[in-house]
């Protein structure tokens, strides 16, 4: 329901930033978002400026008990940037970043998205630890665990923060760092929107880059197979600087493959090495040389363009719908079912993605952060995604059909990100295990009321 005009009024008139409503100039563009499966309708749109607009609509939304969602990049599969006849506190004009080269630092704004964060840091030669797709919002991935490239070395992304700014459901703007309110801290490195809005993120960075060896090599045919078997035992002997994800998918119309093989299957190996330039390069020759590759572009780049070498897969405006679990391992036996459900894959846009994570994150404590599951080495993802509304039967079965065969190999935990929309506490009690219980208690000492519940909620113990 739309805001009464007093009430827009009266929140405009605290603002810096924009304030949209329905029937305006901008409304539906500002309330689309990457997963067009979502179409909600938010009673106001704010495009917040900075911390005092936050901290504005934060009080408005709670004075007036209005619903609240927070938007970063728009880019979560769930649409919890979105909720329907409330306010939407869009962050995405947020977009500083500062780097303190000498403290291996940088300090980005909440409305980030990953490349901006990668272009500044790659000035100095170094990276944080961020996703795959550089579209999306650091918030939501950082507040949600966050893997990518750099994570065997590293951890998750959120392992890797040294402090969080953040405005509270009491509308206070702290910081929360191991020192400083280190209960939040634990809290939001991993748990979610659930306990204040971060509206900016200070990473570690490391030494990486500007040149990596990284990039794609693909098989097609009878090679499939026997690449997949070949990945699983690769993975397990390169060291941590070297990640291999390994796709399943029809072949897309891209420059590098092939016309002939168009829309054919295909396993598709995307590399990123790290180490030493001539150390990478001589570690990949026996994956270039595996069989006959139906296209390389494995080689020398910026680790800027490794960081959106698969932007074009993910393009704002697709039907997405996902199910993923975590694996210890991945076995014969596994990769035979895996096999057998992209043998029947409905659409030429979705992909059946294995991202390897073990490393670094395994060394530390099950209850270092929420994200806990320090016993994955592996997430699978089937990443479903079609254009037309009148597929979303067949592609949705297809992908549950999969998943509920394929968890059967799973540690039993998932990745909080990747929980699609109709995925509720089960689900997120299985995403956090025995952390979840602590993440509870955290809730209740920072947001009570449970003003921030536009995400995959913990509830509050008592309220």
């Amino acid at each position: 329901m739309p805001l009464d005009k007093t009430l827009s009024d009266t929140l405009r008139a605290k603002l810096r930033g924009g304030l949209l409503l329905p029937g305006d100039s901008g409304y539906d563009d500002a309330r689309s978002i990457w997963n067009a499966m979502i179409d909600r309708k938010p009673a106001a749109i704010v495009r917040a400026l900075g911390v005092a607009d936050v901290v504005a609509t934060v009080g408005f939304a709670r004075d007036q008990g209005v619903q609240l969602s927070i938007r970063g990049g728009g880019h979560n599969i769930a649409g919890l940037a979105l909720c329907d006849d409330g306010i939407v506190l869009d962050l995405s004009q947020m977009r500083g970043v500062f780097v303190d080269p000498s403290a291996r630092s940088a300090r980005a704004q909440a409305g980030c998205l990953l490349g901006d964060v990668d272009r500044e840091t790659q000035l100095h030669g170094m990276a944080a630890v961020l996703g795959f797709v550089s579209n999306t919002g650091i918030a939501g991935l950082t507040l949600g665990g966050g893997f990518g490239y750099l994570t065997r070395r590293f951890g998750w992304t959120c392992d890797n923060l040294n402090a969080i700014e953040a405005v509270t459901a009491d509308g206070r703007i702290v910081r929360a760092s191991e020192r400083e309110n280190p209960d939040l801290f634990w809290g939001m490195r991993g748990g979610g929107g659930n306990f204040a809005v971060a509206t900016s993120f200070d990473y570690r960075l490391y030494p990486v880059g500007p040149e990596i060896v990284g990039g794609a090599i693909a098989w097609a045919g009878d090679d499939i197979a026997p690449l997949m078997e070949y990945h699983r035992k690769l993975s397990a002997e390169v060291p941590p600087e070297c990640t291999l994800v390994a796709a399943l998918r029809l072949a897309p119309p891209a420059p590098w493959l092939p016309k002939e093989i168009h829309g054919k299957p295909i396993a598709a190996v995307f590399v990123c090495d790290t180490g030493p330039v001539a150390e990478a390069e001589a570690r990949l020759k026996p994956l270039k040389a595996f069989r006959r590759s139906a296209g390389d572009i494995c080689q020398r780049r910026s680790y800027v363009s490794q960081q959106s070498l698969i932007d074009a897969t993910q393009p704002k405006g697709r039907r997405y719908y996902w199910k993923s679990e975590y694996l210890s391992e991945i076995t014969p036996e596994f990769l035979a079912a895996y096999l057998d459900h992209f043998s029947r894959i409905p659409s030429p846009h979705t992909a059946m993605a294995l991202f390897p994570l073990g490393g670094a994150l395994n060394r530390q404590p099950a209850d270092h952060c929420p994200m806990g599951n320090r016993d994955a080495k592996w997430v699978f993802n089937l990443t479903s995604a079609w254009d037309k509304p009148e597929d979303d039967a067949r592609n949705i079965e297809w992908t549950r059909a999969a998943w509920n065969d394929l968890k059967r190999f799973s540690t039993g935990g998932t990745y909080i990100n990747f929980l699609t929309e109709e995925e509720g506490d089960e689900r997120v009690r299985a995403a956090y295990g025995a952390n979840h219980a602590r993440l509870a208690d955290v809730k209740t000492t920072w947001d009570p009321a449970n003003l921030f519940r536009a995400n995959k909620n913990i509830a509050p113990t008592k309220v």
